[in-house]
């Protein structure tokens, strides 16, 4: 089947910005930066189920916290690639360095938690050595 064939497995904007739970212009971001393209049937965007495939990799990959730009390069990847062992190689790649990042994000994050928690400590001592 044409993946912009209109057939009942096509969704309009509302219906696909509603099914993935984002707003119609969220979509036409994506369409703007060519990540999607929708068919255009007398003026309305038509998406395709392939479109609803992309979107759900590139709302997924934000969610882990990829640029527009890395998820292009999968996207594209994807497309050049039916087998899959490049995208895979590429994704595997990628993951693990976000994975190194976040880490390093974490650990950064707790020196600093426990740098405010004692700061807290300390000024609640004093506020209190004060009070009395």
């Amino acid at each position: 089947m044409d993946d912009h064939d209109p057939g009942p497995t096509h969704k309009g904007i509302q219906e696909l910005a509603e099914m993935l739970g984002v707003t119609q212009r969220t979509l036409r971001f994506y369409e703007d930066n060519g990540l999607i393209s929708p068919q255009r049937v007398s003026g309305t965007r038509i998406y395709s189920r392939r479109d609803v495939g992309r979107m759900q990799l590139i709302l997924r990959g934000k969610r882990l916290g990829f640029s527009i730009r890395e998820i292009r390069e999968f996207l594209d990847l994807y497309d050049s690639d039916p087998t899959q062992h490049g995208q895979m190689d590429h994704l595997l790649s990628r993951v693990r360095a976000k994975i190194s990042d976040l880490r390093a994000q974490q650990v950064a994050l707790e020196k600093t938690i426990a740098e405010l928690l004692q700061i807290e400590a300390e000024a609640a001592e004093k506020l209190a050595k004060d009070e009395n």
